[in-house]
Formats: structure tokens, C-alpha cells, sequence
């Protein structure tokens, strides 16, 4: 069942659109569905002319008679074409009045694509399109490498699955007006159902987020009218990573490894968990994003994030300078002039977890855990959100709040200081002992206030009966 919802018209003199001889148009604001347009009368009237209130042209204006009658039948006809569409149509917009009221159809019709276009525009050849485009982005270092590698890899993901939904078809390919509005959900299940290693669901939307983007530049080029995948939601519940306790990181940082390269991992690792900067960012820092702040001089590291370009700012603790000094001559960084030996990523992970079972550590460690964990490190030591914020170089503080959890000592802490003392045994039979003695008093009956309706011969008697104390 349709609810036809009330149509907003308001009439209102542009003043911000006013002439040379001083006069400003008047429009009809057409609001509905809390979406809204504008229609021209194709009148211009003298703003101090206008009476707001009273939403017409006063009798001071020239040729008023004529402006208010064809305002008033302007406002009779957009509602009568409301009327019209909402009998004809499942959903009416503003701009399909605004269509109607202009002489056009309510919906304008597509443009037909030659068939040799839509054949030549597939879902991989506009990957191709956008992954070249996007090369030149990061040529001129306006986009990372690292989301670069994260494109092609999507790009791969969808031939897969083409090539599981299709296997007869010679070309793995899809037209856009192929895709319907099951495409992102038959490929959802394939990527966290079918495939030999699933992805996990953060991952299969991510890749799906990406081919969504695609779609869209089909409907930019008018080959399709929508994008049929627009309503799968990419987003949801995220998933929640706890952080690594103090204890825990300094069970890494005091263990020798008895081998360089392990040693290595620990120190670039806990360098991490003790400034926040991503694998990305710790992998690109050199001795120039060391500055000096405030009239102290002390020593800061800054850095513009690789994977959104945010300024990452965050003070130097005496545990990262001393990683620091201990690298200075390391050969690796040397060559690269980097801070700190970073391996590649795979690398770098795959030792992590044999840290991680080395020192006893039941859970899969990861570089960016350790950012997790820097989060963690300052929220529950003092530090507030927005610092916090900065500091991670995030561009919305919501994207922190994912980061940061209230640790247990932070908690206890606070738990003794404030709710311990107020509900000890003593306070509670205290509060017992009163409501007792307050219990063996006399009741006061409270004074009734009686509130009803008049009857008629039609409706029965009803009483409502509120206490006032």
C-alpha cells in the first residue's frame, strides 16, 4: 500500500539572483520525501515588494494582479500534477513534478547506446581504463602503490569468479547491462563461500566496494541508467581487533631472538607499537621526518600517510629513539635512508608470527596490530580522542574510535576510585536500614485528579485516573 506523503510549496522571491534594475525572480520550492527542487514563474518582482508572510506580491508592485493570479495557478497545477503522478507511479520525486510542470515527461528517457559501445565497454576493460589512470596518479605520486596493488588485486578477484559464473564463455567478461542486482551478492558468496581459501567478509566487501566504484563509470557514460549493485552494503559491523597489553609487547621487546633477522622484526614492531605508523609509513620514514619542536627542541616524527595523504605527527618516546640510534649505521638503512630495516610486508609478517610463538603469544600478530595497540597505549594513558586522532593521522575521528578500547587497568582504576567507595557494605545496609524505617511510617494517600471525556450517544464513558502526589 502506497502512503502519499504531503507536498511542501513554498513561494519565495530569490534575493540572491536580484537584476541590475534591482528585481529577483520568483520560485515555487517543491519539497517532498525530504527531497526537494525549484520551478521559475518566469516573473520578477522588487524584493522589498514581496510579502513573506502573506507569500504573494503587494498592491505596490506593477502589474501585481497579474503575478499573484498566475502564482496562484502555478500552486493549483503542481499539486494537481502530484496528484497524478502519485496514481501513475510507485515513487514521486520534486523533479518529476518540475518535468510535468515544464511540458516534459516525468522521467527522462535514456539515451540509446550503439550496441558496439556497450560491447566494447566491459566490467575489465573499464578496470583496465581505471587501473591506467590511476598508474598516472601514483607516477605523480598523488595515489600510493599500495592501493594501486589493492586494484589490480580486485581486478583479479572479479575475473575469478566471471570465470566460475561463466565457464562456457570463451572471453571471462561482462557487458554492464549484463550485471543485474543479484551480481554483488552471487559474488559475495563466492568469495567467502566458494573459493579454496575464503576471504574473510571485510575483505570480500572491500573487493566488491571496488567493483561497485567501477559500475558507476558505466552510469557516468550512460550505458546503464543505475548501478544494478548500489543498494549491497559494502559496510556493516567492523570487525573488532583488541590490542596488545603492555605486558605483552614488553615480553617481545625484552626477548632475545638469537638471530638477527627475528631481532630485526621485534625492534621494527615495537617501534611501531610506540608511534602508530602503519607498515606503509614506518617502511617510508627517513631521518628527514624527524623535526624539532617548541623551544625544548624536541624530537618529533611527521609524515604525510601514503594511504590518505593525512599528517601523521607523533613525539618521539625514549624507546623509539633509542631503535633509532641502534639503526642508524644498519646497511639496509643506509641504502634506503630509512630509520628502521623494514622487510617487505609478507616478510615482515610471516617472522611476526614466529614471534609470536616464541614468546608464548596465542594469537596472530600483524603490523598493523601494532597500530591497534599505539591507539590503545596513549587513550588509556591520558591522551584524548582528538590527539589521538592527530596523531594517527586519521581525517575523521570516527575512523579512531575503531582503535581505541578502554583497557582493564583503566578500567579498574577508575572503578576504584569512584565505585568502590560509594558501594561498600556499610553505604548498602545504611540505604537498607532507611528503607525500612521509612516502611513502618503511615502512607499518605495521594489525591486523586480525575480527567474524563464527555460521553455521547455514540461513544462510551472512558476515565483516566492520574495520581498527584
Amino acid at each position: 500500500m502506497k502512503i502519499k506523503q504531503d507536498l511542501d510549496l513554498l513561494p519565495m522571491v530569490l534575493k540572491s539572483k536580484q537584476r541590475s534594475k534591482g528585481k529577483a525572480p520568483i520560485i515555487i520550492r517543491i519539497t517532498l520525501n525530504c527531497d526537494s527542487n525549484e520551478v521559475s514563474l518566469s516573473r520578477t518582482v522588487s524584493p522589498e515588494n514581496w510579502l513573506v508572510k502573506e507569500k504573494e506580491v503587494s498592491k505596490s508592485e506593477p502589474g501585481f494582479k497579474e503575478i499573484n493570479k498566475r502564482l496562484t495557478e502555478a500552486l493549483v497545477d503542481l499539486q494537481r500534477i502530484y496528484d497524478q503522478l502519485f496514481l501513475t507511479y510507485d515513487f514521486v520525486t520534486p523533479l518529476m513534478i518540475k518535468r510535468v510542470f515544464k511540458g516534459q515527461e516525468p522521467i527522462e528517457k535514456p539515451t540509446p547506446i550503439p550496441e558496439e559501445l556497450i560491447e566494447e565497454f566491459t566490467l575489465t576493460k573499464a578496470f583496465d581504463g581505471y587501473i591506467e589512470e590511476f598508474t598516472k596518479l601514483v607516477a605523480s605520486k598523488e595515489r600510493s602503490k599500495g592501493t594501486l596493488r589493492q586494484w589490480k588485486s580486485t581486478r583479479k578477484k572479479a575475473i575469478e569468479y566471471l570465470t566460475y559464473k561463466y565457464p562456457k564463455k570463451e572471453i571471462k567478461d561482462i557487458t554492464f547491462p549484463e550485471i543485474d542486482g543479484e551480481f554483488a551478492i552471487n559474488m559475495y558468496k563466492y568469495f567467502t563461500i566458494h573459493l579454496p581459501k575464503p576471504l574473510s567478509d571485510a575483505t570480500a566487501k572491500k573487493h566488491i566496494k571496488k567493483i561497485k566504484q567501477i559500475i558507476n563509470i558505466g552510469v557516468t557514460k550512460k550505458i546503464i541508467p543505475t548501478n544494478p549493485i548500489a543498494g549491497f552494503k559494502c559496510g556493516g559491523d567492523t570487525k573488532d581487533i583488541p590490542p596488545l597489553e603492555l605486558e605483552e609487547v614488553m615480553r617481545i621487546y625484552n626477548k632475545d631472538f638469537g638471530c638477527d633477522r627475528l631481532n630485526e622484526v621485534r625492534d621494527c614492531f615495537i617501534f611501531q607499537c610506540f608511534s602508530g605508523f602503519a607498515f606503509q609509513d614506518i617502511y617510508g620514514l627517513s631521518p628527514e621526518n624527524i623535526i624539532y619542536v617548541g623551544i625544548e627542541k624536541e624530537r618529533w616524527l611527521a609524515k604525510h600517510r601514503g594511504k590518505t595523504d593525512g599528517y601523521e605527527i607523533v613525539p618521539i618516546l625514549d624507546i623509539v629513539d633509542d631503535l633509532i640510534d641502534r639503526y642508524k649505521s644498519h646497511p639496509k638503512c643506509i641504502v634506503r635512508n630509512a630509520l628502521m630495516p623494514v622487510n617487505s610486508n609478507t616478510i615482515y609478517n610471516g617472522y611476526l608470527k614466529e614471534i609470536a610463538v616464541i614468546v608464548g603469544i596465542n594469537r596472530k600478530l600483524n603490523t598493523h596490530l601494532a597500530r591497534h595497540t599505539f591507539a590503545d597505549f596513549m587513550l588509556n594513558h591520558g591522551m584524548s580522542l582528538e590527539e589521538v586522532s592527530r596523531m594517527l593521522g586519521h581525517k575523521v575521528i570516527r575512523t579512531t574510535e575503531r582503535y581505541c578500547k578502554v583497557s582493564k587497568g583503566r578500567i579498574k582504576k577508575s572503578f576504584n576510585e569512584n565505585v568502590r567507595p560509594e558501594l561498600t557494605i556499610q553505604k548498602l545496609k545504611g540505604i537498607t536500614t532507611e528503607i525500612i524505617k521509612n516502611k513502618n511510617e503511615p502512607a499518605t494517600i495521594p489525591t486523586p485528579f480525575v480527567r474524563y471525556s464527555i460521553p455521547s450517544s455514540t461513544t462510551p464513558c472512558n476515565y483516566n485516573f492520574n495520581y498527584i502526589g
